[in-house]
C-alpha cells in the first residue's frame, strides 16, 4: 500500500497561532487528520501546553512550528516544544545547540532549509544550496526538514518536485498549499507530510473547518 502524504493542520494564519485555536481543535477533534500543530506566537505557554495536551488526547501527532532565524529565538522555540511535549519541533534555522535539545528531549527536528526571513516567511535560494544544507542537517542526525516551498521567490513547482526527488528523506511542504492544484502536486511528488493553516481559515476548500479537513485527507488518499 502506498503511503501518502500527511496533513499537518496548522491552527495558524498569516504565520501566527489564531486566538481561538482550542474552540477550532474542539470542532475538529474527530476529523481525519492525525499531524496536528501551531505557531510559538502568541498563545501564552499555559495555553499552549494545555491544547497541545488535549491534541494528545485525541491521539494526534503534535507539532511546533517555530518561525524564528536566530540561535537563541529557535532555542527558546525548542524549549517550548519540550515544555509542551511536541513530538516535533519544525523550524528555525539548524544550529547544533537546537539539534542537541532536540535529542536530549526526545523531540523530532525539521529545520528550514536556504534564505528564510520575514513573516510570513519567503524562501529564496538555489535548489543546489538546500540540498547541501538538508544534507548537512541530516548528516547530524535531524529527522528531516521543513521546506516553505510554496513561499518560494522563483519556481516553486519545480523546487518541491526536484526537492523532494533528490532527498531521501522526509520532507514537510509547509505553507501556502491552498488550492486543489497544488494538493495534486504535493499528492504527486509524495512528501512526508504537507501543513496547511491559512487556507482553511479563508474556506479555500469548501465547508466548515472540519469538513474542508476531511475533503483534503480524502482527496490525498484517493
Amino acid at each position: 500500500m502506498k503511503n501518502f502524504p500527511e496533513l499537518t493542520v496548522m491552527l495558524t494564519h498569516n504565520d501566527r497561532t489564531v486566538e481561538n485555536a482550542r474552540e477550532i481543535f474542539e470542532q475538529c477533534k474527530n476529523s481525519k487528520a492525525k499531524f496536528w500543530g501551531f505557531k510559538e506566537e502568541p498563545l501564552p505557554l499555559d495555553e499552549m501546553k494545555k491544547l497541545f495536551a488535549r491534541m494528545k488526547e485525541f491521539g494526534k501527532t503534535t507539532f511546533l512550528e517555530v518561525v524564528a532565524y536566530s540561535e537563541k529565538e529557535g532555542l527558546d522555540g525548542a524549549k517550548i516544544a519540550a515544555a509542551c511535549k511536541c513530538d516535533f519541533l519544525m523550524g528555525t534555522k539548524f544550529f547544533d545547540s537546537i539539534n542537541d535539545f532536540c535529542r536530549d528531549n526526545g523531540i523530532n527536528y525539521m529545520p528550514f532549509v536556504g534564505k528564510v526571513f520575514d513573516r510570513p516567511s519567503i524562501l529564496e535560494g538555489t535548489l543546489e544550496e538546500m540540498l547541501d544544507e538538508a544534507r548537512q542537517c541530516l548528516a547530524k542526525g535531524v529527522f528531516g526538514v521543513d521546506l516553505l516551498g510554496y513561499r518560494y521567490t522563483g519556481d516553486a513547482s519545480a523546487l518541491n518536485k526536484n526537492f523532494v526527488a533528490a532527498l531521501n528523506a522526509p520532507v514537510c511542504i509547509a505553507g501556502s498549499v491552498n488550492s486543489f492544484e497544488r494538493l495534486k502536486e504535493v499528492k504527486e511528488i509524495s512528501p512526508h507530510s504537507f501543513t496547511i493553516g491559512g487556507a482553511f481559515f479563508e474556506n479555500k476548500f469548501g465547508g466548515t473547518f472540519a469538513e474542508q479537513i476531511d475533503k483534503v485527507c480524502d482527496f490525498m488518499s484517493e
